[in-house]
């Protein structure tokens, strides 16, 4: 009778074999492998996401380089932000938010009990403030402040 180990070394090459013909043929991606692709094109996106910033381009003109709506860049940035980076956003917001929105964004998360942009949202909609500058501000307030 053959032990495990005589069966590995008669066996095992020709089984693996096997098998990485089967998963070629049958273009078998394993969960790891799409995982990692994914990770890695996430981190290449955020590093996109910084340079961009430091270069001080257009958030649409970055978000457009990775591949994202502005609505998703702004998502984006909020996870670096998040995870502790701070983000210089004041070229982009002195071209495209006026002072007084600026000054009342900050004012609002200053003074705010939490940092949610719906409540900012209802709360400064009627000064009319769009979404999207809350969203703005909010990160210029958490790199500036609490980074």
């Amino acid at each position: 009778m053959e032990s495990a180990r005589e069966k590995l070394d008669k066996y095992g090459s020709k089984f693996i074999e096997l098998i990485k013909y089967y998963v070629e043929e049958n273009e078998i991606e394993r969960p790891q492998d799409y995982v990692v692709r994914q990770v890695a094109n996430k981190s290449k996106n955020k590093i996109t996401i910084i340079q961009g910033i430091d270069k001080k381009l257009p958030l649409e003109d970055i978000a457009s380089s990775v591949g994202l709506n502005f609505e998703e860049i702004l998502d984006e940035m909020n996870m670096i932000v998040s995870a502790g980076t701070k983000l210089d956003l004041t070229y982009y917001i002195e071209e495209n938010i006026d002072e007084y929105t600026q000054e009342d964004v900050m004012d609002y998360f200053a003074d705010a009990a939490n940092d949610s942009v719906d409540e900012a949202f209802n709360e400064l909609k009627e000064d009319d403030i769009t979404y999207e500058e809350i969203k703005i501000m909010r990160l210029k307030f958490l790199s500036e402040v609490v980074n």
